[in-house]
């Protein structure tokens, strides 16, 4: 379908999804490598590229033989140079809403590297609150924190929480397979009906599941105990290790959940007419 001729060249719309295809790919460069020492030599690369389609609109022929015979060296210079670049925009590729639905985010390697991590944390009493990204965003609760982009591992997340550390102060956040941030605030809960006795990393971990689709793993500091939090409640507060890769398991992968019967309580008429009349505020 055409859309106008300039001169003798016929705009189609093919011709502007094209244009929108190529804008959008180095848009996206561009984001990915602001700030970095890649940008620099990105810029080199485009001014080159211009270059080389300059020389052969004016057809030189000795600058359009030079430029040619060094193209097939491009591709691998291109890789070795912005490997780094290249790995982060492979990762927020594969984090797209489109492949999540194809490919399950979370590797059951992932989880048994926090549920490693939660054993050697519950056993050392060393306090942990670790925070599993859902489907909506929480940019806010990330930047409050220190960004950390690193691989889910055991030993990196024992590290962050160890009482020394300028990090063990605060949540850590997974997103798919990637630690995104370190000592990051979470709003606290102000549910009235909340134990009293219950301590601070507790009360964020509900906090953030109130108002986020968010997952929460947490260590107690003074029991070694560890509870998991999802939709506003503690669904168990004293798991064991395969109790602990069980439940996140069914969370993550078969979308089930598995309550302790200890943790089921009767709601009463109070609670049942506060209900009511949030949902009415609401």
């Amino acid at each position: 379908m055409e859309l106008f001729r300039i001169g003798f060249l016929n705009f189609t719309v093919i011709d502007l999804l094209d244009i929108l295809a190529v804008y959008l790919v180095f848009y996206q460069l561009y984001l990915i490598m602001k700030g970095t020492r890649a940008s620099q030599m990105f810029a080199g690369l485009i001014l080159i590229f211009i270059a080389s389609f300059v020389v052969q609109l004016l057809g030189m022929q000795g600058m359009s033989w030079l430029i040619q015979s060094v193209t097939t060296v491009w591709v691998i210079a291109f890789v070795i140079i912005f490997q780094p670049e290249l790995r982060r925009l492979l990762v927020q590729i594969g984090q797209t809403k489109l492949l999540r639905a194809i490919v399950k985010e979370r590797g059951a390697s992932t989880l048994d590297e926090v549920v490693r991590a939660a054993e050697i944390l519950s056993q050392k009493r060393y306090g942990a609150l670790i925070v599993f990204q859902g489907m909506t965003g929480i940019r806010g609760i990330v930047e409050t924190g220190t960004p950390i982009r690193a691989e889910v591992s055991s030993d990196l997340i024992v590290s962050i929480f160890f009482p020394r550390t300028p990090l063990h102060d605060g949540a850590l956040i997974i997103r798919g397979d990637v630690i995104e941030a370190a000592k990051c605030l979470l709003p606290l809960t102000e549910n009235p009906s909340v134990d009293a006795s219950m301590g601070t990393r507790h009360r964020a971990a509900l906090g953030i599941t109130e108002e986020y689709d968010a997952t929460v793993v947490v260590v107690s500091e003074e029991t070694g105990k560890i509870s998991i939090a999802r939709e506003g409640r503690f669904l168990g507060r004293d798991y064991d290790s395969e109790h602990l890769r069980r439940q996140l398991t069914k969370l993550f992968f078969e979308s089930t959940i598995e309550t302790p019967a200890s943790n089921l309580k009767p709601r009463s008429i109070i609670d049942k007419l506060l209900a009511q009349e949030k949902t009415q505020l609401d």
